[in-house]
């Protein structure tokens, strides 16, 4: 990513967080470094998690309502750390402050996400408004705030954009609403030290078709060949998305997101700028089967702690 959202702006926001919370930073661990720059201090027993560009600052506030929401109601979420005002602001820069849970055992599994996410969506809706799933817009949004994209794959994916939105309304306008994750994935799963396993990362929770929750595991098997998890989460959940009548909408949008994700981080990082055309010439050729690598793989070290 260019200058305003490197690792080293981000470290320093880190610090300067650190500082103005009193606790040391010099055990910081970067664990993530995609659309937020995501930090555990685990001597603090925190981790802290900065939103990367200015175009999605407006998500850690709603991050952080949701969050005391689902302590309210003890949903099956990660906690924000406590006795923190949230969001923290350093400069330009947005920030939430969160529990840090080590990876306990067993790890959370497929099955375990069909659990939770059954009762992750009997929870109903929250006192306040929240958006509703718009992932063209969310696209949109991206395509906005990118460096280093071409003009033909610029001029590909607002013509995509053009392309599914109105079919996307139609489909919010014909289906249940209810609260959704957005980013439904074991990697967004974590053991609490009670062994209740919760989901993180509610950036893109929203109000929405509950069958979105089960589209990431699914799109995941076929792109990035987890053979036997779709069918697993099926079982566990209770319901089979790909027998859906809006599957194939449903499928397109979840890869949408998937391209997209990377526009922000083009100018950064070649290997996430390989992979971006890797995904996208699929898509031209709409060849369903090709295989894809998450970029956080392609940008993130294994990490022995976990993180919202």
């Amino acid at each position: 990513m260019s200058g305003r959202f490197s690792e080293g702006v981000m470290r320093e926001a880190m610090r300067e967080i650190a500082v103005g919370l009193g606790v040391p930073s010099e055990d910081a661990q970067l664990l993530r470094l995609t659309n937020n720059a995501v930090f555990a201090l685990p001597s603090s027993g925190i981790v802290i998690r900065i939103a990367r560009t200015h175009q999605l600052r407006g998500r850690v506030v709603k991050v952080v309502r949701l969050a005391h929401w689902f302590a309210d109601i003890d949903g099956p979420t990660i906690r924000l750390a406590p006795g923190v005002e949230q969001p923290v602001e350093v400069g330009t820069l947005a920030a939430s402050v969160w529990e840090y849970l080590l990876a306990g055992s067993p790890t959370p599994t497929v099955e375990d996400l069909g659990r939770v996410l059954r009762e992750f969506h009997s929870l109903g809706l929250p006192p306040f408004p929240l958006p509703a799933w718009d992932p063209v817009a969310d696209a949109r949004r991206r395509l906005a705030d990118a460096d280093g994209l071409g003009e033909s794959d610029r001029d590909f994916l607002v013509q995509w954009c053009d392309r599914l939105e109105p079919q996307l309304v139609a489909l919010r306008q014909r289906t249940e609403q209810r609260l959704i994750h957005g980013d439904a994935h074991v990697s967004n799963l974590l053991s609490g030290p009670s062994g209740r396993t919760v989901l993180c990362d509610f950036d893109a929770t929203c109000v929405g078709p509950w069958q979105v929750d089960l589209v990431a595991v699914a799109v995941g098997e076929r792109r990035f060949g987890r053979t036997g998890a779709h069918e697993t989460l099926a079982a566990a959940y209770g319901q089979d998305v790909a027998s859906d009548p809006s599957w194939p909408l449903l499928r397109e949008a979840r890869e949408l997101k998937m391209i997209v994700a990377a526009v922000p981080h083009l100018a950064g990082s070649e290997q996430v700028t390989a992979e971006f055309n890797r995904r996208l010439q699929s898509i031209r050729e709409d060849d369903q089967g090709a295989g894809w690598t998450p970029f956080a793989d392609l940008t993130t070290p294994a990490k022995k702690a976990v993180t919202p």
